[in-house]
């Protein structure tokens, strides 16, 4: 039986991320959830283009990547998974993505905007949206022909996502930093 108060305190602390072989990031979070872990794997709506038609794929937001709540008795069944190359480490410990990272991503990939990957970004301003469905949500703004993007960002992956936002809700939390 799993001792449910070190699955909590896990997820408390963060969630912890494997690197996973190129495309098969669906199976092992198929397979590692049939096993009882607690996965999310980011996907957004993509447009794959070929020369007689055009289809819409599911992919994931962060290529490569599975996302789980750590269960130290159990990293050697993650490590032990079909196309698991590692789990990311911060020394002799599993490196742990904070709880509000991961929550501002969920948030926006359950949200009725469109996500998609972006470059990370380590300068812009900070801000926060101040009302809808991502109300509270802070990010980097970015602009994008037309439309401005709120810049979600794991900064321990050097990844990011952007999501299509109205610039008329959001507020600067911070100034971009001058180098």
């Amino acid at each position: 039986m799993r001792d449910l108060s070190q699955a909590s305190r896990s997820e408390r602390d963060g969630w912890c991320v494997l690197y996973a072989r190129h495309h098969h990031e669906q199976k092992i979070a198929s397979i590692l959830s049939g096993k009882g872990f607690q996965i999310f794997l980011p996907m957004y709506d993509a447009v794959h283009r070929w020369a007689d038609r055009n289809k819409r794929v599911a992919s994931p937001l962060f290529p490569g990547y599975v996302f789980f709540v750590d269960e130290a008795d159990r990293r050697l069944q993650v490590l032990a998974t079909p196309g698991v190359h590692t789990i990311l480490m911060t020394g002799p410990a599993p490196a742990v993505i904070p709880n509000e990272e991961m929550a501002a991503i969920r948030r926006a990939v359950e949200s009725p905007f469109r996500v998609e990957p972006h470059e990370f970004l380590g300068n812009g301003d900070l801000v926060r949206i101040m009302s809808g469905p991502l109300a509270g949500l802070e990010g980097i703004v970015s602009r994008k022909k037309d439309s401005c993007r709120l810049v979600l960002s794991i900064r321990m992956l050097g990844r990011s996502a952007a999501v299509e936002i109205d610039s008329a809700v959001l507020e600067r939390v911070h100034p971009a930093q001058t180098r």
